[in-house]
């Protein structure tokens, strides 16, 4: 029985201090209450006290009062809103929320609190007297001062909450982002490494395909000295031709492979875009000529003249004059246009090629730069689907850009390079000097 009581006991002092300011609050309400209770029996007993006593007393019990209802609003607010967290972004609308229904609780409750102080006032004998309208007016002044009191810790509790949920909703957005970069930094790295696999598969297949293809070749030629008859003859024709595509393709997905791993040595120099081209179109001229095709060359007067790796560059444009020479639609033209333009203040040597297609180019531009990516209906025996997938790596590499324009039946490459104006200038102080000038135009 004693241990019972002793654990009751126990649990009452432990209650009482985990809400200590509640039961603080309350017993400096009820002494507030007290004293406002003598003062109205002393009113009474006495025959009144003037305004000015009552005014003068009345201050002590607004004392406890106030005390009072500011431990226990904090203790209301602190149990409602206390653990309050928001869950997403929109809890500054939330708070708005909580603050308009605080507000519309005060207002109820003054507004009760009125009313009861009023029926206090009226239920007194002799209320007419003048101390009772000091009294009445000390019970109504009480009221307005312990709702200012409520006001004011609402105010600085609720602006104590709102920093705190900044902080915390400042905290939850940095581990957001903290979370999202990681999950970003873990996607670019799979990306990379299975980017990776990728091209060092294609490599290593590519590497492994060209000694068998080589022999293959090696052995086709032979047969083409034999003595076959016609038939025969046609079909190591055929299979010649077959063996030359399929080892074409396989050196271009070697390069491909090693230009995207980055592993491809350049050999930067000083080059000619004009002179480029028009060497690639002496060298395909044979090629031009029995597609049917006309090719219409609109080069510029301007020094073409910019820093690159020849080898790559040429290339680059064979990539995109062969394209054209594959899909264009037969008989109509195709345009090769060099220029130089200005972007954000720096000269770009620039090479545009347009083409008619032959098919309905019922893809995106960002689709064709893909490998292998292209529709049915532009597969021909000729393409592999890595011409552009070439130009667009090797440009990047070279440090130049590639935009492709696609309206309707119209197909445009375009290529860019930033020039080097003092390395063209020295090189045409140099020409000049030497006499050979003419040859560099």
């Amino acid at each position: 029985m004693v241990t019972r009581w002793k654990s009751t006991i126990s649990t009452i002092i432990s209650f009482i201090q985990s809400n200590k300011r509640l039961f603080l609050g309350i017993g400096s309400v009820v002494i507030g209450a007290g004293i406002i209770y003598a003062l109205f029996g002393m009113a009474y007993i006495y025959g009144g006290m003037s305004t000015k006593q009552t005014w003068f007393m009345g201050a002590v019990p607004n004392l406890f009062f106030g005390f009072g209802v500011w431990h226990i609003v904090r203790y209301i607010l602190q149990k409602v809103y206390g653990d309050w967290i928001p869950k997403d972004e929109a809890f500054y609308e939330e708070w708005k929320d909580r603050w308009k229904k605080q507000q519309r609780t005060i207002a109820i409750v003054t507004i009760g609190t009125l009313l009861f102080a009023y029926l206090m006032y009226s239920s007194s004998e002799y209320r007419y007297y003048a101390y009772n309208f000091a009294y009445m007016y000390l019970l109504y002044a009480t009221v307005l001062i312990q709702g200012i009191i409520s006001e004011i810790c609402i105010i600085e509790f609720m602006k104590k909450q709102l920093n705190l949920l900044m902080e915390r909703m400042t905290e939850i957005n940095r581990k957001n982002l903290e979370d999202a970069l990681k999950i970003e930094r873990e996607s670019i790295e799979k990306a990379a490494k299975s980017e990776q696999l990728k091209v060092d598969l294609i490599s290593n297949v590519s590497h492994d395909l060209k000694t068998p293809l080589t022999s293959m070749v090696g052995y086709i030629e032979l047969m083409k000295k034999e003595d076959l008859d016609d038939t025969m003859q046609d079909y190591v024709e055929v299979l010649s031709d077959k063996a030359e595509k399929l080892k074409v393709m396989i050196e271009s997905l070697f390069s491909l492979a090693k230009a995207s791993s980055g592993n491809i040595k350049m050999n930067m120099e000083l080059i000619s875009l004009n002179r480029l081209i028009d060497q690639l179109l002496a060298d395909l001229e044979d090629r031009i000529n029995a597609s049917g095709l006309h090719f219409v060359k609109i080069m510029t007067e301007e020094d073409t003249h910019f820093i690159s790796d020849n080898l790559h560059m040429y290339r680059i444009c064979q990539n995109l004059i062969e394209n054209a020479l594959k899909y264009s639609a037969k008989g109509t033209r195709v345009f090769v246009k060099t220029y130089v333009d200005q972007i954000n203040d720096k000269e770009r040597v620039c090479l545009e090629i347009t083409n008619t297609a032959g098919y309905l180019m019922d893809f995106d531009k960002e689709d064709i730069i893909e490998r292998f990516a292209r529709a049915d209906k532009a597969r021909t025996s000729d393409g592999n689907g890595l011409g552009l997938a070439i130009v667009s790596t090797y440009t990047s590499t070279l440090g130049g850009a590639f935009d492709i324009s696609i309206d309707c039946d119209q197909f445009k490459a375009t290529l860019s390079f930033e020039r080097e104006e003092i390395a063209v200038s020295e090189l045409a102080d140099t020409a000049e000097l030497l006499g050979i000038k003419e040859y560099l135009e």
